[in-house]
């Protein structure tokens, strides 16, 4: 298990949601919080190791890490 170099203002606890599910829970909170805020997004879901990073680039926010924690990852995101 690894540990992040990263601490959260928001975590999302999306473990045991499928896919889409983490994803739209991520982009939910994004909407309601301030640039700069860093949100961890805990998901069991191993579709979101590609959809999230897709996302986020596209949206022009910045992905910041993936832990893994052996039974879900734990990504890292930067509002912008």
């Amino acid at each position: 298990m690894s540990e992040s170099n990263y601490d959260p203002d928001v975590t999302i606890d999306s473990r045991g949601s499928t896919c889409p599910g983490p994803l739209m829970d991520l982009i939910g909170k994004v909407k309601e919080v301030d640039a700069g805020t860093v949100i961890e997004l805990q998901t069991s879901d191993s579709g979101s190791k590609g959809d999230v990073p897709e996302w986020i680039d596209e949206a022009g926010h910045e992905m910041l890490e993936t832990v893994d924690n052996g039974d879900y990852w734990s990504m890292y995101v930067k509002t912008t």
